[in-house]
């Protein structure tokens, strides 16, 4: 029986959470992400351009990567069998999310540490683009899981978001709006030609990060921690930098009762807990949350779908 759009849609959307779950992201120069960010470190030079066209530069260039990162997913989406959609697209999927991976740098950054600090110093710098050189322990382990509450959404939530409403080709356009971002959305010599990288990241990810708010409220409500997340939220949620990432970060340390700190920047949560007591919680609000969203996402499609079979659109 050939599935129709929306079922294959539900199909690929779940084997591909599987995929992650079972094989992660390998570590390959042949990796898609890992091409597109070879594409972007070769345009994304400041020196290469005179500083008045710098901007323009920067969004003809995000629009040529984007259309050329998504387009052979597109392709592939529009011309593929059915039966051969099915087998290859969750793993065309998955190169667009991280959920597994987002977990292992994170653990990795706390493995180290039991190493010494200057190990997870080094581990840290992986994750996170401020200078790790002289962190401290608890600072160390407030960028390894400000890194994953961040990136709950822009590495799992939206693309998925992306996916479920534009299909393979909505998730490769988030994904190389969000890879630009992060190589080249800083306020250093960058912060001409990652322009308009910036301002799309935050565009794309706007919807997204609230809906990731929505579940971690909801989530919170059901630990009894709701009030905490709240206050925080509205107290700490635009000291960051963005309007996207800081209100996910403000609920996860309210929820969770730790304090995100980056020294000399912002100081987000009260710290009732250590990174060391709620870093569990931290991760399973994350698991909580995306395994929300996916039943969130598939009712919402089979809604879609049995609405389009009875009125015969």
């Amino acid at each position: 029986m050939v599935p129709t759009a929306v079922g294959a849609v539900v199909i690929v959307f779940i084997a591909a959470l599987l995929v992650d779950r079972l094989i992660g992201d390998p570590h390959s120069h042949w990796h898609p992400v890992a091409l597109l960010g070879r594409f972007i470190g070769w345009w994304g030079r400041p020196e290469n351009y005179p500083p008045r066209f710098q901007r323009l530069a920067g969004v003809v260039f995000w629009l040529v990567t984007t259309v050329l990162f998504a387009l052979p997913f597109y392709y592939f989406a529009a011309v593929t069998p059915w039966y051969l959609y099915l087998v290859i697209a969750p793993f065309l999927l998955k190169c667009c999310f991280a959920w597994r991976s987002l977990e292992e740098h994170t653990f990795a950054v706390v493995a180290a540490l039991k190493e010494g600090v200057q190990n997870g110093r080094a581990e840290v710098k992986m994750l996170v683009s401020r200078d790790t050189a002289n962190l401290e322990r608890a600072h160390i382990l407030s960028a390894g899981y400000e890194s994953m509450t961040e990136n709950l959404t822009d590495s799992i939530i939206s693309p998925l978001f992306y996916f479920s409403l534009f299909g393979l080709a909505g998730a490769a356009i988030f994904r190389a709006a969000n890879t630009m971002d992060a190589m080249l959305g800083y306020r250093d010599e960058r912060i001409r030609l990652g322009w308009c990288s910036a301002r799309m990241d935050d565009i794309l990810n706007f919807v997204p990060a609230r809906i990731t708010v929505l579940l971690l409220l909801l989530y919170f409500a059901f630990m009894g921690k709701l009030s905490d997340a709240v206050c925080v939220m509205h107290r700490d949620g635009y000291k960051r930098p963005g309007f996207n990432g800081g209100i996910v970060m403000a609920v996860m340390a309210g929820g969770t009762g730790i304090q995100f700190e980056k020294p000399g920047v912002y100081t987000i949560g009260n710290g009732d807990k250590t990174f060391d007591e709620a870093g569990a919680d931290i991760v399973r609000a994350c698991r909580v949350v995306t395994l929300s969203f996916t039943v969130l996402a598939v009712g919402t499609l089979f809604l879609l779908g049995s609405w389009i079979n009875s009125t015969g659109i």
